[in-house]
């Protein structure tokens, strides 16, 4: 089952007496325990038929023992065990999975890990229950997904801040959402989110930041990526090293893998590559004014600054000075 599935059956009121909520994606585990908690019950049954209970602070036994109740004055309880892996023997809870009362509607979450399938506990929470297993997106579904999150708020965005969006946060979802929520409280009347607005209410530059970085040295416009140094040279919590140099090489692996690819057809690269189709035509673009053997010497340089900036054969070079090392010789 996904989230989505899972609140829109909530929304109909085809409860399940248990819902299983685990891997290693907080966000879609937390909107569906967020909408337990503040929709299922109204406010008048809420005080006393919803019950939250803590993984680290309960047992087995007190979870059961509450699910056991009857509501009062409802035809429903809730109950919900938060941070459920780190309450101890936790697949005790079969027992009542296998029984559950049908006025009780348990929820668990447990998180950043996952019940082992060939246990009694798995098979019935399949049997009887609505299971949710999360995993983490991959880099190529975070443009649609930001996409479709900021459309289902009533908005739009265009490319170039989407890619801002996504570079600057990763695919950290709870956080993503959360600045589409600030940018949508911004924004007022206007629909369509701009760089000008990630610059504003992001906080990310739309001119010095390390995607137009990582552009710069794949257009080979030295004065640019120059440019772009001394300004994280100036502003030295805009982008770490750290930060900088794994973006490049993943990058350019990326690029590498162009000149294996079967085909330069655009889906034929996007699936070779794992990428959204949003980026193929940049590394494209690269291929063409790279060779094959300067985008490896690229990788290398990636790894022999990385080595550098933790002072591995280095006695002390500034950051910054590296990467105007390495983006020299990145260009040659």
């Amino acid at each position: 089952m996904t989230a989505e599935k899972i609140i829109g059956d909530l929304k109909k009121k085809a409860f399940k007496p248990v819902y299983w909520l685990e891997g290693e994606e907080d966000f879609f585990i937390d909107q569906v325990v967020k909408y337990a908690e503040q929709e299922i019950l109204p406010e008048s049954e809420a005080g006393f038929n919803l019950t939250v209970l803590y993984g680290k602070d309960t047992d087995w036994t007190q979870v059961i023992n509450t699910c056991r109740r009857y509501p009062m004055f409802a035809e429903h309880q809730v109950v919900i065990l938060k941070e459920a892996q780190e309450m101890r023997q936790i697949e005790k809870l079969e027992a009542y999975v296998d029984k559950p009362l049908t006025s009780t509607i348990l929820v668990v979450a447990y998180k950043g890990k996952k019940v082992d399938g060939r246990t009694k506990l798995a098979k019935l929470l399949k049997e009887k229950g609505g299971m949710l297993t999360t995993k983490k997106l991959y880099d190529n579904e975070l443009p649609d997904w930001t996409q479709n999150m900021v459309r289902s708020k009533g908005f739009t965005i265009n490319n170039k801040a989407l890619v801002l969006l996504i570079d600057h946060i990763g695919n950290d979802l709870s956080r993503l959402s959360n600045e589409i929520d600030k940018l949508a409280i911004n924004l007022g009347e206007r629909r369509n989110i701009t760089e000008d607005d990630i610059e504003q209410y992001i906080g990310v530059s739309k001119e010095f930041n390390v995607f137009e970085l990582q552009q710069a040295i794949a257009a080979r416009d030295m004065y640019k990526a120059i440019r772009i140094i001394n300004y994280f040279e100036a502003n030295p919590k805009a982008a770490p090293i750290q930060l900088i140099l794994p973006s490049i090489y993943n990058f350019f692996s990326k690029v590498l893998m162009v000149f294996a690819a079967p085909s330069k057809d655009e889906n034929t690269i996007a699936t070779t590559l794992g990428v959204n189709r949003f980026f193929v035509r940049d590394y494209l673009a690269t291929a063409q004014r790279y060779s094959q053997q300067a985008v490896e010497r690229i990788i290398l340089l990636c790894h022999h600054y990385n080595l550098r900036s933790i002072g591995i054969n280095d006695a002390g070079t500034e950051d910054m000075q590296l990467m105007k090392e390495f983006v020299v010789k990145a260009m040659r």
